[in-house]
């Protein structure tokens, strides 16, 4: 990992429709740094949040129902110290964005679990997959910038 100049105090994360990839790393990234850390999610373009994803961030206590998923668009004004992308269409974006002029860029390729075919339980191992990945890639980051998280071990 590059080393950082200065710790960043906002961070956007999109992926492709904001219903559930980005929106389950912005539940993480409020549990693992509350309200000293601004953080917001966008997609592409908008969404309907995912029940599976909902239900796999409450089985670890997060809650998310009342995500609202959003694109570019609605983003408030400003600019982002770190932005993560979570999809190639949501990198690709990103390049274009505007306000990631002064920003330090993450592309965390994730799969989209809803593409998994199956019946329900097959679907739901390959949220938690997903959300296991996105809880350690941002808790490996955070760590490694030198940011407090949580014990570990949180929901076990």
């Amino acid at each position: 990992m590059e080393a950082v100049e200065r710790l960043p105090t906002s961070m956007l994360i999109c992926c492709t429709t904001n219903a559930l990839r980005s929106a389950m790393a912005e539940g993480m990234v409020r549990f693992l740094r509350g309200h000293a850390f601004c953080v917001s999610s966008a997609g592409v373009r908008v969404g309907t949040l995912d029940q599976f994803a909902v239900s796999v961030m409450d089985e670890i206590g997060i809650d998310i129902s009342g995500h609202c998923p959003k694109d570019f668009h609605k983003l408030p004004g400003g600019s982002f110290d770190l932005i993560v992308s979570l999809s190639p269409e949501a990198q690709h974006h990103m390049l274009n964005f505007k306000g990631a002029q002064r920003s330090q860029l993450i592309f965390w390729n994730t799969f989209d679990p809803s593409a998994t075919e199956g019946n329900r339980e097959v679907r739901l191992t390959a949220y938690r997959a997903v959300r296991d990945t996105l809880f350690n890639r941002l808790k490996g980051y955070f760590i490694e910038t030198g940011m407090t998280v949580p014990p570990p071990n949180i929901w076990e």
